[in-house]
């Protein structure tokens, strides 16, 4: 784990780290603010989080309309 003054400061040895596969952390006023990853670690992330998502659709259907009761509200009046 990295503070912020030091990642900047050796900053191309933080790349390095992350390009060897090893993800580095980096904190700011004593919090994980950050983390460095190589593009291929980040991409195969990025990749597995959109296979494990369903489609919007799919989430949609997924909803459990029939556990809902809906008011029966008749509608008012309307002159033109």
């Amino acid at each position: 784990m990295w503070t912020l003054q030091d990642a900047k400061n050796k900053f191309s040895t933080v790349v390095d780290a992350a390009l060897a596969g090893i993800p580095q952390e980096v904190t700011r006023r004593g919090k994980s603010a950050v983390v460095v990853l190589s593009t291929s670690e980040y991409r195969s992330l990025l990749a597995d989080a959109q296979r494990s998502r369903g489609s919007f659709v799919d989430h949609l259907l997924a909803f459990p309309a029939e556990d809902i009761e809906r008011a029966q509200v008749k509608p008012r009046p309307v002159d033109f």
